[in-house]
């Protein structure tokens, strides 16, 4: 059974979203996805200043599987990126929630995040 914090919302596409504030929100993937990927060996990062809209390919997510698209939750600029991610790409698969997020983005508004999923929906999306 896939770990599903109740306090993210999630896409369809397995990423999980949580806002820090009303602008500034975390986004990695979620313990389904990692768990589907396997061992992750890399993680395609965007650059600071990149701007994406929402459902936009933003990285690749790689592992002794597969290799994976990120899509972009919510239409923003990345602000930060999980350098630690470079060097360890299996935070990833330790700590999805945590020490394995994967960007952090400043939205204009955080009300855009149509078509994000809370825990319930996630759940049942992956049975």
């Amino acid at each position: 059974m896939s770990n599903i914090p109740e306090n993210l919302s999630y896409t369809k596409d397995h990423e999980w979203i949580l806002f820090e504030s009303d602008q500034i929100c975390k986004v990695g993937i979620t313990d389904h996805a990692q768990d589907a990927l396997g061992d992750v060996t890399f993680v395609d990062i965007p650059q600071v200043g990149t701007q994406f809209s929402q459902g936009d390919v933003f990285g690749v997510v790689e592992s002794v599987k597969a290799a994976s698209d990120l899509y972009m939750p919510v239409n923003g600029e990345v602000i930060e990126v999980n350098a630690g991610l470079n060097d360890s790409p299996e935070l990833v698969n330790t700590n999805p929630y945590e020490n394995g997020w994967i960007i952090k983005v400043q939205t204009s508004d955080s009300r855009e995040s149509s078509g994000l999923l809370n825990h319930s929906e996630y759940e049942e999306e992956i049975g």
